[in-house]
């Protein structure tokens, strides 16, 4: 890892925030311990924030820092009722002082709870909930739509109509999906059990396990099983090929999350997902499904391009990753902040592997070559290089297909990692330019993740845009370096280099 700058001096200062404001890593009983804790003092917590008395407060997460601050996920219940966009995280020093971080500010109240639902949405899969994420909260319907995408993606898309005038509020799509390379890293180590046969299953990491569905589109299909301990040959035409690549992006995520970032899994809470491979025919993408709490990859054109790259697994375990802490909703600027969570924790990823086969770099799908060109699929440093993503931030980026809604931020990552201008990387050359032609000096790529996961699990919400992205990373910058610091001064640097401010 490049981190700019070796400091004496206050950088002391610095480390020593760092070290009291990073999250300590719980094993899945300790985690399970401080959820259960923190959902027995519910009902105070929620008088002591001022919520009423219809409102009640389920724990979805609890992170702790070294130094005992403690930051508790709650989504939120107005009589009995589900509150979308009611989130919030209550921040707990250790000497007992409170802060709260809300998705909406707006005070929780309906006239009623009662209402029928339409006779259109009663035949489908529907809840009643209280809409809170927009303006007012109001009485309304869930409803799940599950089908098929263009691509051949599974889609589960979900529709919030208003209870009274059956209008739509707000919609978005559940499976979350990403590419990346193919076949490239090399001869690695892989996490299998037994002594013969072996299983890919990787007992050090949750337990994750990588089966084939064989072409299949739904269940776990066979989990891979062989009487030696190797598994495949570098050759799509070798099954087990796309399974030893996703079950090694798969290892290289968790450690990445557990040595990085002090998370002990995806949820925290020590359990591994699994991976599903030879999704489809000639399915040319991959998705995380939280239903599932899966990895799954196709075999890309003409079934000879699996997309089971490091990037990928790291993309898509990051949306698990999300829908975990601050669950970004999947659609406007939410939805473009979540797709660039798994762009930039993809890209770390890739780093952190130091894999000599696929070296690091600001580029999204390279090896895919999904353009025919060799070209990458998206770019960090200039994401507008792909002609349909956004370089800065503008009243119309939550329109965009969240996968090009997310280049203001995977820009922002760049720029504060490297800085803006001209270089070459390993071997890769970039040119990053700033809104205002300012000049970014940027903290290193270590400092910037360690930020915006920071961000992400503590500070924002499922509502987050592109301002409170600014407001979570500069909080979070605060608690890990000090605020005034190098890298809290360069985070607000960078979100101005995309017209955020």
């Amino acid at each position: 890892m490049v981190v700019v700058g070796v400091q004496s001096g206050p950088a002391s200062a610095d480390a020593q925030r760092e070290a009291g404001a990073t999250a300590v890593a719980l094993t899945g009983t300790q985690r399970a311990a401080a959820v259960q804790e923190a959902q027995a003092g519910a009902a105070a917590t929620a008088k002591a924030i001022g919520l009423t008395a219809q409102e009640k407060l389920v724990v979805r997460d609890v992170v702790k820092d070294a130094d005992g601050t403690v930051h508790t996920r709650y989504e939120r219940t107005y009589e009995g009722l589900p509150v979308l966009g009611g989130d919030l995280v209550v921040h707990q020093k250790k000497d007992g002082s409170r802060k709260t971080t809300k998705a909406t500010e707006a005070r929780i109240s309906v006239p009623t709870t009662e209402a029928a639902a339409p006779a259109a949405t009663a035949r489908s899969t529907a809840r009643k909930v209280i809409w809170a994420a927009s303006g007012k909260p109001v009485l309304a319907f869930e409803t799940t739509v599950k089908g098929v995408q263009q691509d051949g993606t599974p889609s589960e898309r979900h529709v919030i109509t208003d209870a009274a005038s059956g209008k739509e509020l707000f919609s978005y799509e559940a499976i979350e999906t990403g590419v990346g390379n193919t076949m490239y890293a090399g001869q690695v180590t892989l996490g299998t059990s037994g002594t013969g046969p072996f299983t890919l299953t990787d007992a050090n990491r949750g337990g994750h396990k990588t089966y084939d569905l064989n072409g299949g589109t739904s269940g776990t299909g066979s989990l891979f099983t062989n009487s030696v301990d190797t598994w495949g040959n570098g050759l799509a035409s070798n099954r087990a090929t796309a399974a030893a690549d996703a079950h090694y992006g798969a290892a290289v995520t968790w450690d990445f999350y557990k040595n990085e970032l002090g998370r002990n899994g995806i949820r925290g809470d020590g359990v591994g997902a699994y991976s599903r491979v030879h999704y489809g025919n000639a399915y040319v993408n991959a998705f995380w499904d939280d239903s599932c709490f899966c990895m799954t990859y196709g075999d890309g054109i003409g079934n000879t391009h699996p997309l089971t790259s490091l990037d990928v697994a790291g993309h898509e375990m990051s949306h698990g990753l999300t829908s975990s802490t601050a669950n970004l909703r999947y659609s406007g600027e939410s939805g473009g902040l979540n797709e660039a969570t798994s762009d930039i924790l993809g890209t770390s990823v890739e780093w952190y592997a130091g894999n000599s086969a696929d070296a690091g770099d600001y580029l999204i799908g390279e090896k895919i070559d999904i353009n025919g060109n060799g070209t990458p699929l998206r770019y960090m440093d200039k994401p507008s290089k792909d002609g349909k993503s956004a370089d800065y931030w503008s009243k119309s980026v939550g329109r965009l297909n969240v996968h090009y809604s997310s280049g203001p931020a995977n820009h922002f990552f760049y720029l504060l990692s490297e800085g803006s201008g001209t270089k070459t990387i390993n071997g890769v050359t970039y040119n990053s330019p700033t809104y205002d032609g300012s000049t970014v000096t940027g903290i290193g790529r270590q400092a910037a993740y360690k930020i915006w996961y920071k961000a992400l699990s503590t500070y924002m919400t499922s509502s987050t845009g592109y301002a409170g992205a600014r407001t979570a990373t500069l909080n979070a910058a605060a608690d890990l370096y000090g605020s005034g610091s190098t890298q809290y001064n360069a985070v607000a640097k960078a979100w101005t280099a995309i017209n955020v401010k």
